[in-house]
């Protein structure tokens, strides 16, 4: 049999078998976590899906199994287990504190090689002369169950004004688990080390991936089909699901369009968290709420009863993406789950079409970067074609740097709006570039190592910092001596004969000044980069700066092009001194800010965007 995914409630599971098998560890959840669930199911309220016969409900995470027997009783607990002995504690509380003759049937676990512990589950009680319960030290498993149990009753207790009914039915019958049931043929010791290697959960990726895969949704109208076709669709969607995986994997594409770094175990899951967020972006029924003005909480509270939001459906915890996509999957023909497929691979298709795209690659990437969500990109493509599409990025761009003048932007007060500037700069120079196979790295750009991005002023801000001896000789070794004055050199010639009489936060000074150091905050004496490499060049003139830049590059930082530029004096109205960053330097470079992002800071901005 193939891998089956289903949502249970509780009420479900209670007349099977579980076997826990002897390469589980004991039960070891805390308390914390058990007053998680609790207060989880307590809070949660039930409401009527419109315009059918049910009602949303409280997801628990997922529960993988495999058949033990025939028997369709009879169950091998893969993963989940210590989630299925707390669910089993709950129901055995309730029918001790709370039931009368009526009691609710409890689900048997049985272990493998730990007896006791089934017996201790079917007995565990609250103390009567305590009014709790007693932990049980007799072995590690007797210690945490009691002590969750304990943790049970003490909440009950502390809950004062706790509806026992609406809470036991809530519980029962309104709290679902991820059923995942995996192939007879599959080793359930590989099953469990892949799924504990690392703590790693079943991710939302992997339960859509079985959705996907089952062999129901591949034969008509229930009719028997050749298990020859079944399998050459299943193959085909597998192969195309691990060609977008691959595709996701290489990292130039991955952070070009993650505004910053973001490790999902399964990379294609970015897909279906984008398609729910857009979905929830142009739900109909939001919409409809705003036409309506319904907005105080009663208002909400009685349109609820008749319609729902695709949010207030689904949630927003760590498994509604999954029970989004569960919805599409209710009994759909062959056809709506291939259209299903199609849909995925269209997200993916566009993605991809912008990465391949320099042009976008580059526009977009920079978007998502300063924060623009993906989703609002998607949503402005929909209906546009490829030329009006590229018009709104140019529109949007225009928009997010256009707070004032660039020329006016200023260190320490305008620095937000100063990296924005300097990073697009940075990306059209790479755009720009004739080589055609450059591409603006937002992998390095994103990488955590970098320890985020920085302004730095390119003529040194503060270099009189400099005192120690070795600082300074260091710091000596990218001036060229003799463009300093003679009284200077006659000073530093001092210091190397007898370094102990010469004062070096003054020498430092003096030497500074006769390099044209002088405190300018604006954009014309600002470069970008990361804030580790930054913090390498601190109270260094411009040559000194200069030689650390080299270096960074030799050793595999990344510098920005527009930053290795200024270091390099490279555009045009630079002078050819190497030692000074100067005023004609200066206006080059502003100047080629200007030129550069001439179409984003003089076009006017198209009524779209306002």
């Amino acid at each position: 049999m193939d891998n089956t995914i289903k949502l249970f409630s509780i009420s479900e599971l209670l007349e099977r078998i579980f076997y826990i098998p002897s390469y589980q560890r004991g039960y070891r959840w805390t308390k914390q976590q058990v007053e998680d669930l609790l207060n989880d199911i307590n809070e949660f309220s039930p409401k009527e899906i419109p315009n059918s016969n049910e009602k949303t409900w409280y997801c628990l995470q997922p529960i993988v199994v495999k058949q033990k027997s025939e028997s369709e009783n009879e169950w091998e607990i893969i993963d989940g287990q210590q989630r299925l002995t707390t669910i089993l504690l709950i129901i055995h509380y309730m029918n001790e504190m709370w039931k009368g003759k009526q009691k609710i049937y409890e689900f048997n676990i049985k272990f493998e090689t730990r007896d006791k512990s089934q017996d201790f589950l079917e007995n565990i009680s609250v103390d009567e002369n305590s009014d709790d319960v007693i932990i049980n030290n007799e072995n590690i498993d007797f210690h945490f169950i009691s002590r969750a149990y304990s943790t049970i009753h003490q909440w009950v207790k502390s809950n004062t004004k706790l509806d026992t009914g609406s809470f036991e039915s809530k519980f029962i019958h309104s709290s679902k688990v991820i059923w995942y049931e995996t192939s007879k043929d599959e080793d359930s010791i590989d099953i469990f080390t892949r799924l504990n290697s690392g703590k790693i959960p079943l991710t939302n990726a992997e339960l859509i991936k079985a959705l996907f895969l089952r062999k129901t949704n591949f034969i008509e109208n229930n009719a028997k089909t050749e298990n020859e076709k079944v399998r050459l669709k299943q193959l085909e969607i597998a192969s195309e699901w691990d060609r977008i995986e691959y595709a996701l994997q290489d990292e130039s594409f991955w952070y070009f369009i993650n505004k910053s770094e973001n490790n999902l175990p399964t990379r294609i899951e970015f897909i279906f968290d984008l398609m729910y967020k857009i979905a929830q972006e142009e739900d109909k029924e939001v919409e409809e709420r705003k036409r309506l003005r319904i907005t105080t909480d009663e208002q909400i509270e009685e349109r609820r009863k008749t319609q729902l939001t695709i949010l207030e459906r689904f949630g927003r915890d760590e498994y509604a993406t999954f029970r989004f996509f569960y919805e599409k999957f209710k009994p759909k023909s062959v056809s709506e789950i291939n259209d299903n497929w199609q849909g995925i691979k269209k997200y993916f298709q566009t993605l991809e079409e912008w990465n391949n795209d320099r042009d976008l690659y580059h526009k977009i990437g920079y978007l998502i970067t300063i924060g623009t969500d993906i989703k609002i990109i998607f949503k402005e493509k929909k209906d546009k074609s490829k030329m009006e599409f590229s018009n709104w990025i140019d529109d949007h761009i225009s928009k997010v740097i256009r707070t004032k003048a660039i020329e006016e932007l200023e260190y320490g007060v305008d620095n937000a709006e100063l990296i924005k500037v300097l990073l697009l700069h940075n990306i059209l120079n790479v755009l720009k570039s004739e080589d055609n196979s450059l591409r603006f790295p937002f992998n390095k750009y994103k990488d955590k190592k970098n320890g985020g991005w920085s302004l730095e002023h390119i003529h040194a801000q503060n270099s009189e910092d400099i005192s120690e001896t070795d600082d300074f000789d260091e710091w000596l070794k990218a001036i060229d001596e003799n463009e300093l004055k003679d009284d200077l050199k006659i000073k530093l010639t001092n210091y190397k004969n007898d370094k102990q009489k010469v004062k070096i936060p003054e020498l430092v000074k003096e030497i500074s000044q006769n390099f044209g150091e002088i405190e300018i905050h604006s954009i014309e004496n600002m470069a970008l980069l990361s804030i580790n490499d930054n913090s390498k060049l601190n109270n260094g003139l411009f040559p000194v700066k200069r030689e650390r830049i080299i270096e960074l590059e030799k050793t595999g930082g990344f510098v920005p092009m527009a930053t290795k530029k200024v270091f390099q004096k490279y555009y045009v109205g630079c002078t050819k001194q190497l030692s000074k960053w100067e005023e004609k330097d200066r206006n080059a470079y502003l100047n080629d800010i200007q030129k550069i992002l001439d179409i984003y800071i003089s076009k006017p901005i198209s009524a779209d965007n306002e």
